[in-house]
C-alpha cells in the first residue's frame, strides 16, 4: 500500500465515523423524545426501558443526560 492509498482509506474511514456519529446523535434524540412522550403519557420508566432495550438505570441516565 502506497502512503497516498493509506490516506485515502485514512480519510474515508473517518468519514464514515462521522456520519455513523451523526446517525448516532439523531437516534438518541429521537429515542429521548419518545421517552419523554411515553413518561407524560404515563408508561412506566421500567416498561418504557424494556422496550427501548435499555436498563431501567439507562433510561434514566438518557433522561438526564445533557443534549450535545
Amino acid at each position: 500500500m502506497t502512503d497516498a492509498e493509506a490516506i485515502k482509506g485514512i480519510r474515508q474511514a473517518a468519514r464514515r465515523r462521522e456520519r455513523a456519529e451523526q446517525t448516532r446523535r439523531e437516534a438518541t434524540a429521537g429515542i429521548l423524545r419518545l421517552i419523554r412522550e411515553a413518561q407524560t403519557s404515563g408508561v412506566s420508566i421500567t416498561q418504557i426501558a424494556r422496550e427501548a432495550r435499555l436498563s431501567t438505570q439507562g433510561a434514566y441516565d438518557l433522561l438526564a443526560a445533557r443534549p450535545s
